[in-house]
């Protein structure tokens, strides 16, 4: 009898990619993840995503699909509509969801091409302020995104001297600029927003608000964030970030009567049709099923009351590792943090975050560079961006956290010293680590440190 393919294991059929699956697993178990915008999902979640809803094909939406045999899927996506509205505590009477986008990026690209047309002029946050990408984002010499090849772009800033947002600029030029949207939420701001501040200035100018809640959408969840549903008419999301899912996107819209702030009438809201429209037939085919179980799975972990005390835990988490750093003398952007992240500005030690990065690497620890405002170059930002989220859902606490800045303050002492000897080119710093001798002990270090708490999934 010849064996039936379809059955057999990884193992089996591809060796090498078996093996990298296992390096991958052991990377992650060996170090700490310290990336704000990446966390550990569920075997629950896992699951989900490896199930037979990967075979299905599902062009359309529940109930007018172009393939035969979606019954079930149609059943899957309306109960991770109904999920996502209950997580995020909205009225399904006042709020609807798409949630076949494939990520966050595509979310907000079919958020412009619904509401929007070519040239026409959006505002969103500048990358170097924190922003995201796809809000507009182009230097002098290019255009970055496509949301700002496609569209008109004039980002806000934060102001130099807070590092907080500056809302009376942001007002001043949307009086000039006349957006036609305006984009609250980014990914490397670690404050709160004011999104009635920006409802009224959005008001004065007629545009949409939208906000991009895809790093902290897990604490609006958790009512540990102000909410942007209460002011905003769309609101878009990652599903893997703080809310612990897989990768991908959902947008949220507005039903009923569109009014200002203050209850002036609009007009009648026709979001629902749009977006629909925008994500599938116009940017996407058929939706991941398989994806969306998962996001539902997520969905549903994060409406439990001890996925509310973790996101609790995550704050708590930033918020002690930032102080830490500042008690050893570094800066950190805004001073502090409300939310699950921090942006240390390394400017002040004369080290870039490129080379901070690689440090860490070397070290079993992994951040990033970020730009902190007054940066020229994205390539060689002044800072880097550490996040709590997956940590925590190793089970780390305060103390854990304490720990790791003592790490990271043993790291950054050896880059200096190793810059001080070699030069500041990124090409000799990283030859130097290879064979720095006190980095290879922290390593050690770390990787015995970080064994101590289980990695979530198989």
């Amino acid at each position: 009898m010849v064996e039936f393919v379809g059955h057999r294991s990884l193992n089996v059929v591809d060796e090498e990619i078996f093996n990298l699956i296992g390096k991958e697993k052991r990377r992650q178990q060996d170090g700490l993840e310290l990336i704000a915008s990446e966390n550990f999902t569920s075997k629950a979640v896992m699951e989900a995503i490896g199930s037979h809803f990967t075979n299905k094909y599902a062009e359309g939406y529940p109930g007018a699909r172009y393939y035969g045999g979606s019954e079930v899927v149609d059943e899957l996506e309306n109960l991770c509509i109904k999920r996502a509205l209950e997580c995020f505590h909205v009225d399904a009477a006042q709020w609807g969801a798409n949630v076949q986008p494939y990520s966050g990026s595509p979310a907000n690209f079919a958020v412009y091409t619904a509401l929007l047309k070519p040239h026409d002029r959006i505002m969103g946050l500048d990358l170097p302020s924190g922003g995201h990408l796809t809000h507009g984002y182009q230097t002098e010499k290019k255009k970055i995104s496509a949301s700002s090849i496609f569209f008109e772009s004039m980002p806000y800033q934060v102001s130099t001297s807070t590092g907080l947002i500056d809302y009376q600029r942001l007002e001043e030029n949307a009086l000039l600029f006349k957006p036609k949207l305006i984009i609250a939420g980014a990914s490397a701001y670690p404050r709160e927003w004011d999104y009635k501040r920006m409802r009224a200035i959005a008001d004065r100018v007629g545009a949409y608000l939208m906000c991009d809640m895809a790093h902290y959408s897990g604490l609006v969840a958790a009512k540990l964030l102000d909410s942007p549903f209460n002011y905003c008419d769309v609101v878009t999301t990652t599903t893997h970030k703080t809310l612990r899912g897989p990768r991908s996107g959902i947008i949220f819209f507005r039903r009923g009567k569109r009014t200002t702030a203050d209850g002036k009438f609009i007009e009648d809201y026709d979001l629902e049709s749009r977006i629909n429209q925008a994500v599938f037939p116009s940017l996407q085919g058929g939706p991941h099923e398989n994806v969306i179980a998962g996001v539902a799975v997520a969905l549903k972990e994060a409406s439990q009351p001890d996925y509310h005390a973790y996101a609790a835990q995550v704050q708590k988490n930033a918020r002690v590792i930032g102080e830490a750093l500042v008690e050893k003398g570094y800066k950190l952007v805004t001073n502090g943090t409300d939310n699950h992240l921090i942006l240390w500005d390394l400017r002040p030690q004369d080290l870039t975050g490129s080379k901070f990065e690689k440090a860490c690497d070397h070290a079993n620890i992994t951040v990033n560079k970020n730009s902190v405002y007054g940066d020229v170059s994205a390539h060689t930002p002044g800072g880097v961006r550490i996040g709590a989220p997956a940590l925590t859902s190793r089970g780390m606490n305060e103390e854990d956290f304490k720990k790791i800045a003592e790490f990271l303050d043993r790291i950054l002492k050896i880059s200096l010293a190793i810059q001080a000897k070699v030069g500041k080119k990124l090409v000799d710093f990283v030859a130097a680590l290879d064979t720095n001798e006190d980095i290879k002990a922290l390593k050690l270090e770390v990787q015995e440190f970080a064994l101590k708490f289980p990695l979530p999934g198989f």
